[in-house]
């Protein structure tokens, strides 16, 4: 069966499941009283749902990558390659390009003059040098293999990844990585972003044709640093593995590599106390006061008056007083935020006009929504208790930044787990909040 029949299945499944979800909710609605056979029911239907949901997501990320290898060999070309002129495809021509600039980017945060740009045959060479190191180690590769790998050398002994190897580490994290795909990402060739907070005006007043006209207050601006910190990944493979097997180090790399960042960065930017890590959205200071009254650096939220739950009267009512705390400039692009512990009580909630709040998306591309809007579902939200920052809504990409350093290193070491060797992969990342306008939450509590 294709990806495309595949899809049209789970959106069909999608649909059929809720819409005996609602029945059986309706049903249990009717009787106004508590059924645990009921509820066993509307929570087995809920986990076909997400399943289904999750399969949905998973095939339009297979077809979106299909489409992409498609269009990329359909536009493939004899290009020239950057200086040596042998054929290259246009994949490998970009593979270059992007090493080089890598390359340049260590020898800056070096402080080192830049090295010169590697050409295609140059880049095939060090591919092949690199598989060579991370199957026999350094003691293992010819003189010309090291010598090759020079152009990627770090004081400390590290290797760059190859750009292409790289390049599908970050593919596989914006995949798995939910708030990466709201927020703002910004690369940088510098151990930090730094930006200004405009939060004030210029004073102004009315004046008459030949009455004075004294200085007006000017505005005020503030300063923001974002760290690029640290994050790393010990993938591990047997030497007789290395020795003996055809593996394709790269694809290894990259899956393994790409699981790890995308699991520990989705959790930072959530939950992150921005030591040695992202700062995440939840770890701000927050307070039930509105955009005109609260100090900056401090984000709104709205109780729901009962500790660990929604109210149990008119339980929707929190959502539509979350959405009427904000400015509606940035309304347009706002999205909800939860877990699936969350979604499964909000999937009962019912609007004024008996229709249900939380709707399916029943197209390819589509996702589920809350009231209206967009519904990301991130398991590193906070678990429902009293106090809790379950649910949060906002303008992502506007309100939380991301910062990523140029460059992967690895470190291969065969020492300290033998018979196992570790490849000791580095990347730098940083995140925090800039705007505090642009977020704000549900918070579980009286």
């Amino acid at each position: 069966m294709s990806l495309e029949n595949d899809l049209k299945e789970a959106i069909d499944g999608i649909g059929r499941s809720f819409e005996e979800f609602k029945v059986e909710n309706n049903k249990l609605i009717a009787k106004g009283v508590k059924d645990a056979l009921a509820e066993a029911k509307l929570e087995q239907l809920g986990q076909k749902i997400d399943g289904l949901t999750g399969k949905k997501e998973d095939l339009e990320k297979r077809m979106k990558l299909e489409r992409e290898e498609r269009e990329a060999l359909e536009r493939k070309v004899n290009l020239l390659s950057v200086s040596g002129g042998k054929p290259a495809d246009d994949l490998e021509h970009k593979a270059v390009l992007d090493f080089n600039v890598q390359i340049k980017a260590v020898a800056q945060s070096r402080r080192q003059p830049p090295p010169a740009d590697v050409d295609v045959e140059g880049f095939r060479s060090y591919k092949r040098a690199f598989e060579s190191l991370c199957r026999k180690g350094r003691d293992g590769i010819t003189s010309e293999e090291l010598k090759t790998l020079q152009v990627g050398v770090e004081a400390d002994g590290g290797f760059l990844v190859p750009a292409d190897t790289s390049g599908r580490i970050i593919t596989r994290v914006f995949e798995l990585s939910p708030i990466r795909a709201i927020a703002n990402v910004q690369p940088i060739g510098s151990d930090r972003l730094e930006g200004m907070w405009d939060l004030d005006e210029a004073a102004d007043g009315w004046v008459g044709e030949t009455g004075g006209r004294p200085d007006t207050k000017t505005p005020q601006v503030g300063k923001y640093e974002i760290p690029a910190h640290e994050q790393y990944a010990r993938p591990r493979a047997s030497q007789k593995l290395l020795d003996d097997a055809a593996v394709d180090i790269e694809a290894w790399l990259a899956l393994k590599v790409g699981d790890r960042f995308a699991r520990r960065e989705g959790a930072a930017f959530i939950v992150g106390d921005g030591v040695s890590r992202p700062r995440g959205f939840t770890n701000y200071p927050t307070a039930a006061t509105s955009d005109a009254t609260r100090a900056w650096g401090t984000i709104e939220h709205i109780n729901t008056g009962v500790n660990s739950d929604f109210a149990a009267s008119n339980p929707a009512d929190i959502l539509f007083d979350l959405e009427g705390a904000f400015k509606t400039a940035y309304l347009g692009n706002a999205k909800i935020v939860t877990r699936r512990q969350v979604v499964t009580k909000v999937r009962k909630f019912k609007g004024s006009d008996n229709n249900y709040l939380w709707q399916p998306g029943l197209a390819a591309g589509k996702p589920s929504t809350l009231i209206g809007y967009p519904l990301v579902m991130a398991e590193d939200m906070p678990a429902l208790a009293a106090g809790s920052l379950s649910l949060a809504m906002g303008d992502f990409n506007e309100g939380y930044q991301i910062v990523d350093r140029l460059g992967v290193r690895v470190l291969r070491d065969p020492y300290t787990e033998k018979p196992y060797v570790i490849f000791y992969s580095i990347r730098r990342v940083g995140g925090a909040v800039v705007q505090f306008e642009c977020i704000k939450f549900v918070r579980f509590s009286t």
